[in-house]
């Protein structure tokens, strides 16, 4: 008997007319799969800002529940707020609330510090219009100062308003599976959704990883490194290693995954397919 559960997709904005027709065909693709809702990012200090409620607007217009980004670093009441009603008119229902990162060269400025902040106004300005995401960390944001303020960050956000939380990608259960008690212990009781990266070119997954924090186990990095530049078997290994660890978390019961497609179909509908949840 298959075990089925909600899957999610994120796209970030496209910067060409051509990436915007190849990402209007990579969701269609994706579409098949029953998403619950798909998110869009939004870029450092919210410069893609009319690119993510573009291709928002489209998610939606295509019948599909859309989830825009929403940073706060930079930004102010009054810039949140307008945004905020923008949002409402497009007729978005959820939202991925985040700090945010800032553009190279800019000094920390705006209103909000903390994505708790932004949280707690969302829900002060707008009551329950929308549903709130936040970002979640199994194996601790870079900028932390310790594992545990990290944790006690995470449930600062949850207790400001947020409905659910996403992930980090990780490539080790166990990370995510003690941040989830660890998070419960604090009184954390939201869904904690792991993000999953499909890994599809080995330089990409390096570049990623080393930036955002997310550990790659030594044997992955070994192995997809003696691949060199076979890019066959280098997208055979990813498919076999995320199949596995998505079906590990499904067996432990998660409730979802959220997939950083990145504007791509092949891999993700691959997983999809080999774990036979369509």
């Amino acid at each position: 008997m298959t075990k089925t559960l909600p899957l999610s997709f994120e796209f970030f904005p496209p910067k060409t007319a051509e990436g915007a027709a190849k990402l209007r065909a990579t969701r269609q693709q994706l579409y098949a799969h029953g998403p619950e809702f798909c998110s869009v990012t939004f870029g450092a200090g919210g410069s893609t800002q009319q690119g993510t409620f573009d291709a928002v607007k489209e998610i939606l217009a295509e019948g599909v529940e859309a989830a825009s980004h929403f940073s706060c670093v930079g930004a102010t009441r009054a810039t949140v707020r307008e945004q905020l009603a923008q949002l409402q008119a497009m007729g978005v229902k959820r939202l991925v609330a985040l700090r945010g990162d800032l553009p190279s060269g800019y000094g920390i400025g705006g209103e909000f510090q903390y994505a708790s902040d932004l949280v707690a106004f969302i829900r002060a300005e707008t009551g329950d219009s929308f549903h709130i995401e936040v970002a979640a960390y199994p194996e601790i944001h870079p900028q932390a100062k310790s594992a545990e303020s990290d944790l006690q960050a995470f449930a600062t956000k949850v207790k400001a308003g947020a409905n659910s939380a996403i992930t980090q990608y990780f490539f080790n259960t166990d990370a995510y599976f003690r941040f989830v008690d660890d998070a419960y212990k604090l009184g954390v009781d939201v869904p904690v959704v792991p993000g999953i990266m499909p890994i599809t070119s080995s330089t990409q997954l390096m570049r990623f990883s080393d930036a955002c924090g997310a550990e790659i186990p030594r044997w992955i990095r070994l192995r997809l490194q003696g691949f060199g530049d076979d890019v066959e078997s280098i997208k055979a290994f990813g498919l076999d290693i995320i199949t596995d660890l998505c079906d590990q978390l499904r067996m432990a019961g998660v409730p979802g995954i959220h997939f950083y497609t990145m504007n791509q179909a092949g891999a993700t509908s691959e997983i999809i397919r080999r774990l036979d949840l369509v």
